[in-house]
């Protein structure tokens, strides 16, 4: 099951998916709602609700539980639905994972002393009244039918992309879209407002579930002292960090970014077939 970034939608797994189809992996893609060709609408879009989404993808169209590859925002629905909805995740892979939690957390994962009512009551009105004034009317169309637009996709890379045709499509698309505006505030409100619980210290701190971290050497949007971080948290954790890619290793470096994700897998499920002989026993 394969899970894009932000801004992004399924046809970013575009170097990916035959791939893993031709090692004997039956691949599925999703766009998250939001994003690529889903809908758009003004919900609490947070990594909660995407993990839903996946959740009841899997159990409507799959029928069984999947291995969970996630790009960026998707490897943070990768963890969060390991994490609420275990039941429908096999492993999880995040390639890499952001939140910004991560960086402001101590290396127990804990945060900082819980805030009075009427702290968080401020904090609720000033992200609301932030993301309402922010003129996204003005600011999304421009971004999206400019130059710009290639200069951000550029950022995400380590090598030139700029006239790449078919990755700008995957990123212009779903910007251009009359609901694109209204799904972009709704999710900065709603990740900017989630629970401790549904950020990723907390979430690596409840996890049962196998997860890998892959991340791109000279990643400048996610820097890899983010995946240490989540070492930190999770010693268990398995991170590779892939030379010659930024934040898009998945598209940069496809051959490094199989080899370490088959392998991983057949580890992985050579584990679990022997635990699940030694139950049976």
């Amino acid at each position: 099951m394969l899970l894009h970034g932000f801004g992004a939608g399924s046809g970013h797994w575009r170097r990916n998916a035959a791939a893993l189809a031709g090692a004997g992996w039956c691949v599925y893609g999703l766009d998250l709602m939001g994003f690529g060709a889903s809908a758009q609408p003004a919900l609490r879009l947070d990594n909660r609700l995407w993990a839903r989404q996946l959740q009841a993808f899997l159990e409507l169209v799959v029928l069984e539980p999947a291995v969970v590859v996630g790009h960026s925002l998707g490897g943070l629905v990768a963890l969060t639905a390991s994490v609420f909805h275990p039941a429908w995740i096999r492993a999880a892979v995040a390639a890499p994972l952001p939140d910004p939690t991560l960086v402001m957390a101590g290396h127990d994962g804990l945060r900082a002393p819980r805030r009075r009512p009427w702290r968080r009551r401020l904090q609720r009105q000033s992200v609301r009244l932030l993301c309402r004034l922010l003129p996204l009317e003005l600011i999304v169309p421009l971004l999206a039918h400019s130059p710009l637009l290639d200069l951000g996709i550029q950022a995400a890379y380590r090598d030139p992309v700029i006239g790449d045709r078919d990755l700008h499509r995957v990123v212009a698309r779903p910007a251009r879209r009359p609901g694109a505006v209204r799904a972009l505030r709704a999710m900065s409100i709603a990740m900017a407002l989630r629970p401790h619980h549904a950020t990723a210290p907390a979430l690596l701190g409840r996890l049962e579930r196998p997860l890998l971290l892959l991340w791109g050497h000279q990643d400048r949007l996610v820097p890899p002292e983010v995946g240490e971080q989540c070492r930190r948290l999770r010693p268990d954790l398995t991170l590779h960090l892939i030379e010659g890619a930024g934040h898009c290793p998945h598209d940069e470096t496809p051959e490094a970014f199989h080899a370490l994700l088959l392998a991983w897998l057949e580890a992985v499920d050579g584990q679990q077939t022997r635990l699940r002989d030694s139950l049976a026993g």
